[in-house]
């Protein structure tokens, strides 16, 4: 079994910088008691959604058709889920119980950006914004930083080494005891993800895309990364973030325990949303091949009309 230990340094603090207030014990109705509305990702989230609605809304105005269903993923379980593990009741506990952080890990890296990628907030824009802006975005988009970026290769680096380098260093202690690092940490995720999935299953148009069965292999790369990190955290000798758990002293959560909860969750959740994942691009795999079958007979019926028609001329 693969055993890594975070370096010792993280150990070697003597006690937290910064002492975190203690939160009441961890309960499900905490989670809606504990909901704050007044940090700047809450603006960003209720910015995001009323732009998007907006731009459906020019869309309907002028008979122009959006799919609901691109709709309903971007507000629900795109902005919906970062709302969910980051203005709600688990916020007080993200500093507090590894394994809430590695839930908000889980959601804002890899369940969220997946349906912000499928809600098409790009195509959405370029289909409503004047011809300026429009070509600015779509300068932007097809830009050399945005090629490097959005290459599924580099994606797939960035979205395996990053957690590495926040665990096992003593990054992740920082960011415990600063507030304004954590909450960079929370964007981090998210910008991460949405560079890795935005290529592999996004419906915008990206420059430098593989075709499907690439993206399917770098998918079933990807699957064993969250069991590994998963299953080195749960066999982990050292706690993460050295003594911060347990100088917070709470009576009612064992540092140590946590801690394993926290690996499963990133073992079990990988797992799961690795599958899915893998399932939604063979889906898209499948409708896109239908397409091109339905093309390629059009194109055929075409042919042999224009052929018809020359035999009956000659």
């Amino acid at each position: 079994m693969l055993h890594v230990d975070p370096i010792s340094t993280a150990t070697s603090v003597a006690a937290p910088a910064v002492t975190a207030a203690t939160p009441p014990p961890f309960t499900v109705t905490s989670v809606f008691t504990e909901t704050r509305l007044d940090s700047w990702l809450a603006v960003g989230l209720v910015l995001a959604a009323g732009l998007y609605l907006y731009g459906v809304h020019r869309l309907r105005v002028r008979g122009d058709r959006w799919p609901v269903a691109r709709t309903v993923f971007f507000l629900g379980p795109g902005l919906g889920g970062i709302a969910a593990v980051t203005v709600s009741g688990l916020h007080a506990y993200d500093t507090a119980l590894l394994s809430v952080h590695m839930v908000q890990h889980m959601v804002l890296s890899m369940i969220a950006p997946i349906f912000l990628a499928l809600g098409a907030p790009m195509t959405l824009a370029l289909r409503t914004l004047p011809i300026r802006p429009r070509k600015r975005l779509l300068a932007i988009v097809h830009s050399r930083v945005a090629r490097v970026y959005s290459y599924p290769l580099v994606a797939f680096a960035i979205f395996v080494v990053n957690p590495f380098a926040l665990y096992f260093t003593d990054l992740y202690r920082y960011t415990l005891e600063h507030a304004w690092a954590h909450e960079l940490v929370h964007a981090h995720f998210i910008l991460t993800g949405c560079v890795f999935f935005w290529p592999l299953l996004g419906l915008d148009p990206l420059p430098a895309r593989w075709p499907y069965p690439g993206r399917a292999l770098l998918m079933l790369l990807s699957v064993p990364f969250h069991t590994v990190l998963g299953l080195t955290i749960m066999q982990s000798t050292t706690l993460f973030g050295g003594d911060w758990y347990p100088s917070l002293g709470l009576t009612w959560s064992d540092p140590w325990e946590d801690q394993l909860i926290a690996g499963g969750i990133l073992w079990a959740g990988g797992e799961f949303v690795s599958v899915t994942m893998l399932a939604v691009l063979v889906v898209q795999w499948m409708r896109h091949a239908e397409r091109e079958a339905r093309r390629i007979d059009r194109e055929l019926d075409r042919q042999e009309a224009r052929q018809r028609a020359a035999e009956a001329t000659a």
